[in-house]
């Protein structure tokens, strides 16, 4: 008799859950010797077994989220946390999630641009400034935003300071200095209003780590969107993020385009090359292939699990490119109504909904004009009432995966099914919500079919309300840069 055997013989209580481990694993209860019978049980992992890349747990309130940034500053008249705080209202009824509040401390004065500076030379990590409001003020906004349901974070700006923060007398050790000794702005760019820190320093990551958990836990703010944060070492923003999450879950967004970051650090990552590519169509220097090309390589390198943020315009883009209209041209609605029907988390920057009328100024004060019922601002009401209805629009694990429609016009049409799918003990697909969608991404009407058939299936178009059913021998006519989403599920209007 083995000593395993007798070990089994000697409690009833182990033999039980050997045997439970046993027929899990495919083998009988006592059937070999073990090293020692008092270890552990260790289950057999298959190690070929595909895995999530993303360890991140993305907070549920993120799954069918829309993301709006806030230019506090320029937000109204006053520039106010108040005249935030009294627009909650109408960002509600649009319909948004998480608001990102551009930089909302201090602002250096040494070396600064302009009369009033830029909001990411951040001269106290701990502090208001001044121009927005009082802490209470600020207190007040986030009490009042997440009373109605939306989540608030801030920009944080980790990579580098004003020339003037105080860090720089108590702690010179925290920044990079050039070959003469000297503080020193990020090289090849024009940031001279600015010094950047050395990550290679505990007391840095450990003072930028309290100062994030600082806002979480006395404020009550829900994340972060992070500036440059590829500048910043991967490991001090997973450290970062386990620290946030043990205080309550958040959302982080990196201003960053690399999949990495996706793993332990941040829920999202900006989507410059969607951008790009976009805009490279409006403006004639590419066409619908070149979208065909960007998702190639989307799928080759991105989680399915992880957001990737789809923008129109930005605070950058507004202030040094253009506006959305001179930045996209003819294509600026198909544009938008791509950032909320593609795998991504879309992002509406304030005044878009109003038209984006101007660029507005970033050092100065330069408040937005606001028009009333604008169609752009009409489109993205419906689109997020579409987005939040249909779970095959969700973000990220929620969502479903983005599959090529092959058409016959492919210089000219964009197209593509999202669909959630079951499957029942015999195997058989049953589709769920979704979404065919097709795009004319030139300035020509384009007749166009779809001969592989994966559209196929019933559906009502949801602009227009049109019952359609696909049998794969329908032709479809597009004028120049329209597009027709055909639902299945629901609607949301």
């Amino acid at each position: 008799m083995s000593d395993f055997t007798r070990a089994c013989r000697h409690s009833a209580l182990r033999s039980a859950l050997v045997v439970a481990f046993a027929a899990l694993v495919g083998l009988g209860a006592c059937s070999q010797p073990a090293a020692n019978v008092d270890a552990p049980l260790a289950v057999a992992v298959d190690p070929y077994l595909p895995k999530s890349y993303v360890e991140v747990q993305n907070a549920e309130w993120t799954r069918d989220a829309v993301i709006y940034q806030i230019n506090t500053r320029q937000f109204s008249a006053e520039g106010t946390f108040k005249a935030v705080e009294a627009d909650l209202p109408r960002l509600k009824e649009l319909g948004v999630d998480i608001l990102w509040l551009m930089p909302i401390h201090p602002i250096g004065e040494k070396n600064r641009k302009g009369s009033l500076g830029s909001p990411y030379s951040v001269k106290d990590y701990y502090g208001i400034n001044p121009e927005f409001g009082t802490e209470q003020d600020f207190r007040d906004l986030v009490a009042a935003a997440q009373d109605m349901g939306l989540k608030v974070i801030l920009d944080w700006v980790a990579n580098h300071s004003a020339w003037d923060n105080p860090l720089v007398e108590s702690n010179p050790e925290f920044y990079i200095k050039d070959f003469k000794g000297d503080f020193r702005p990020t090289p090849w760019v024009d940031w001279s209003d600015i010094i950047d820190f050395d990550y290679s320093q505990p007391g840095l990551r450990e003072y930028m780590t309290k100062a994030m958990v600082h806002w979480v836990k006395e404020y009550n703010i829900d994340g972060f969107r992070c500036d440059v944060a590829g500048f910043v070492p991967l490991d001090f923003w997973e450290q970062v993020r386990r620290e946030l999450d043990a205080v309550k879950p958040v959302f982080m967004l990196a201003e960053f385009s690399q999949r990495d970051v996706l793993k332990r650090a941040f829920d999202a990552v900006y989507t410059w090359d969607w951008n790009n590519t976009l805009h490279n169509i409006g403006m004639g220097r590419a066409n619908a292939t070149a979208m065909v090309g960007f998702y190639t390589g989307h799928d080759a390198e991105y989680p399915r699990e992880g957001m990737r943020m789809l923008h129109v315009a930005n605070h950058d883009q507004n202030s040094w490119d253009a506006t959305m209209d001179g930045r996209f041209g003819p294509a600026r609605d198909a544009a938008i109504v791509l950032s909320f029907v593609s795998e991504g988390i879309p992002m509406i920057y304030n005044s878009q909904e109003a038209g984006e009328s101007k660029r507005l100024q970033f050092f100065e004060k330069d408040p937005i004009v606001w028009r009333d019922n604008h169609p752009v601002g009409a489109l993205y009401k419906n689109l997020i009432g579409l987005k939040t209805a249909n779970s095959a629009l969700w973000n990220g694990k929620w969502g479903a995966h983005m599959v090529q429609v092959v058409n016959t016009a492919p210089e000219q049409i964009f197209s593509f099914v999202r669909f959630h799918e079951t499957t029942d003990a015999n195997g058989v697909k049953t589709r769920g919500d979704g979404v065919f969608v097709v795009v004319n991404l030139s300035g020509t009407e384009a007749s166009v079919s779809f001969p592989e058939g994966n559209q196929k299936g019933s559906y009502v178009e949801h602009f227009t309300g049109q019952s359609v059913t696909f049998t794969g021998e329908e032709t479809l006519t597009l004028a120049p840069w329209t597009y027709q989403v055909y639902v299945q599920g629901p609607r949301g209007v």
